[in-house]
C-alpha cells in the first residue's frame, strides 16, 4: 500500500501561565481566611486525584505547607474513585507515580478504600466519603477545572466532581455513575452538593486550570458556598483553553499514547470528538476522526488501558501493556464497559495503518488525512499527512516543522513517536 508523504507541524495556542506558582497558592488559600476557622492542629484532609495535573505535587506541596503555617496538621487522600484498580496499594502506585508521595508533598498520606454514608440524594442515591476525610476536621478539595470526558452540564470536572465521585472512592464511584444512567450530575449535585459541604466540614477547593500547552494557568481558592457559583464560570474559561487538534477532521488519527494521567477516558473525547458516542462524532461534536488508532499506553497509567474502546484498531505492543484488572473495574465503576473493549489489533503500526486506511471510503490510502498526535494533553506539535499541506500554508496558527518525508515506519514495521 503507498502510503502518504508526512510533514511535522506546529501549533501555536493562546497559552497564559502561573509564573510563581508556591506565591500564587499561599495567596489564594489566604484569601479563604482558613485561620480564623481551623484551630490549631485541626486536621486537614487535602486531596490527590489520578489526573497528569501539571504541577501537582507542587501544588500540593505549598498547599500543605500554607497550612501548616497556620497552625493545621494537613494529610493527604487518595481521591480518585475507583482508579489504581480499586485498592489502596494501587491508588499509592498511581499517586507516585504523578509525583505525589509523602516526601514531595511533606505530609502523611492516608489511602484507604473504606468510605461512610454521609447522605442520601433526594432521589435515593447514598453518598459515600473517603472514611480518613470525614474523620478529619476539615477537607481541602485540589482539582483540576476541565470538560469531562462524558458528562454534560455546567459543571463537569472539577472541585464537585472530586469531592463526590473522587472521594467516594470505588463504592461512591459506582454508584454514582449507575445514578447518571438515570439522572445527571448536575441534578445529582443540585441534590446534595450543599449537604455534603457542611456534613463534612470542607473548608474550601483549590481549583486548578491548565492552558493548551499542559501547564498551570490559574488556581484560584474558592470558599465552600461559592463553589456552586464560581465552578461553572471557571469551566467556560478551561473550555477556552482547552488544546485542540490542528484539524476539524480525519480520515484516520494516530494516538501514540493514551493513560489516565492524560485524560480520564485514556484520551480526551472532547478532543477527539466522541464525547457523546465511542466510534462517531455527533452534531455536538466540533471534530470528527472517521478511524482511530492507539499505539500504545503510557506508564503512568499502570495497565489501565479505559479508553482504548474508543478506538477501533490498536497494536498488539498496546494490548500487551493493557493491566485487564485495572482497566475492567475502572470501566465497570464508570458504567462505560464498552471503554474497555478491545479494538481490532495488529502486530505493527504499518499493518494497523493499512487495516484502517481501507475503511475510510472512497480515499486512497496515500491521499488520505492522516493525522499523528502524542496524546490528546500534548497537541503543540503534531505530525501530517500531505492532504493538509495546503491547509497549513493557509493557516496562521500553523507552520511546518521542516521538509516532508516518507510515511515513518521502518523495516520492523514500527512507527517513530511524535
Amino acid at each position: 500500500m503507498q502510503l502518504p508523504r508526512m510533514c511535522d507541524v506546529r501549533q501555536r495556542f493562546d497559552a497564559p501561565k502561573v509564573e510563581n506558582i508556591a506565591e500564587t497558592v499561599h495567596q489564594q488559600l489566604a484569601g479563604l481566611s482558613l485561620s480564623s476557622i481551623i484551630k490549631p492542629d485541626q486536621t486537614v484532609a487535602v486531596t490527590a486525584g489520578s489526573r497528569g495535573i501539571a504541577n501537582i505535587a507542587m501544588i500540593i506541596r505549598e498547599t500543605v505547607r500554607y497550612l501548616k503555617s497556620i497552625g493545621a496538621a494537613p494529610f493527604i487522600v487518595p481521591a480518585m474513585g475507583s482508579h489504581g484498580g480499586g485498592t489502596v496499594k494501587g491508588q499509592l502506585e498511581v499517586l507516585a507515580g504523578l509525583g505525589v508521595t509523602e516526601q514531595s508533598v511533606e505530609a502523611p498520606i492516608k489511602a484507604t478504600m473504606d468510605t461512610v454514608v454521609v447522605a442520601e440524594t433526594s432521589f435515593g442515591i447514598p453518598v459515600h466519603f473517603d472514611r480518613f476525610a470525614y474523620e478529619a476536621d476539615h477537607v481541602l478539595v485540589v482539582n483540576r477545572i476541565k470538560p469531562h470526558t462524558r458528562f454534560v452540564g455546567p459543571i463537569e470536572s472539577g472541585l464537585h466532581k472530586m469531592m463526590l465521585i473522587g472521594l467516594g472512592k470505588h463504592h461512591g464511584a459506582k454508584v454514582y455513575h449507575q445514578g447518571i444512567m438515570s439522572h445527571s450530575f448536575p441534578e445529582m449535585i443540585d441534590s446534595i452538593a450543599a449537604r455534603v459541604l457542611h456534613e463534612c466540614s470542607v473548608v474550601g477547593g483549590l481549583a486548578i486550570l491548565e492552558n493548551a500547552i499542559d501547564e498551570t494557568a490559574m488556581i484560584e481558592a474558592v470558599a465552600p458556598a461559592a463553589f456552586a457559583g464560581r465552578e461553572p464560570e471557571l469551566l467556560k474559561q478551561a473550555c477556552d483553553w482547552l488544546p485542540r487538534l490542528p484539524f476539524d477532521y480525519a480520515d484516520l488519527l494516530i494516538v501514540d499514547r493514551i493513560g489516565k494521567n492524560i485524560s480520564g477516558s485514556g484520551m480526551d473525547a472532547n478532543v477527539v470528538g466522541r464525547k457523546f458516542n465511542d466510534h462517531a462524532a455527533t452534531k455536538d461534536d466540533s471534530v470528527n476522526c472517521l478511524r482511530i488508532l492507539i499505539r500504545s499506553l503510557t506508564e503512568e497509567s499502570h495497565g489501565n488501558a479505559t479508553g482504548i474502546g474508543m478506538a477501533e484498531y490498536t497494536t498488539q505492543r498496546c494490548v500487551d501493556q493493557v493491566d485487564h484488572d485495572k482497566t475492567r473495574v475502572n470501566c465497570v465503576t464508570a458504567n462505560h464497559p464498552e471503554a474497555a473493549m478491545i479494538p481490532i489489533t495488529l502486530p505493527t503500526d504499518a499493518l494497523a495503518v493499512e487495516t484502517a486506511l481501507q475503511t475510510i471510503g472512497m480515499s486512497a490510502p496515500k491521499d488520505a488525512k492522516v493525522l499523528q498526535i502524542s496524546d490528546t494533553l500534548h497537541l503543540t506539535h503534531a505530525r501530517i499527512s500531505e492532504a493538509y499541506f495546503p491547509l497549513v500554508e493557509a493557516s496562521d496558527r500553523l507552520e511546518f516543522v521542516g521538509d516532508p518525508y516518507d510515511f515513518p515506519v521502518n523495516a520492523a514495521g514500527q512507527m517513530s513517536d511524535v
